[in-house]
């Protein structure tokens, strides 16, 4: 996992945490039995709360895939097991694209 974007992640929380906020809200990450990871980030309260994205799965093969969606005010993703800092990339992406 590279430093940056775990980094840039806990920024971006902080950045978030008002109090409020951090009690509702948060970041899961979790792995799933396909195997690969589980993402999903609360966007509620944030610049992004209504930002919708609909369902796309990349598949190269069975172990080489990503899908991610935005919607109800949360960026879901997941993908393979090499896909962690990716997703979390492409979380970041989206963030600066919207900011």
């Amino acid at each position: 996992m590279n430093n940056e974007i775990l980094k840039w992640l806990e920024n971006w929380y902080n950045s978030n945490c008002n109090g409020d906020w951090e009690h509702s809200y948060g970041i899961t990450i979790e792995t799933i039995d396909n195997p690969g990871w589980h993402i999903k980030i609360d966007l509620k309260n944030t610049p992004l709360e209504k930002k919708i994205i609909n369902y796309e799965l990349k598949e190269n093969n069975e172990t080489d895939w990503y899908g991610l969606k935005v919607e109800n005010s949360e960026f879901i993703a997941t993908g393979d097991v090499h896909k962690l800092s990716f997703l979390l990339e492409l979380f970041k992406k989206l963030i600066e694209e919207e900011g």
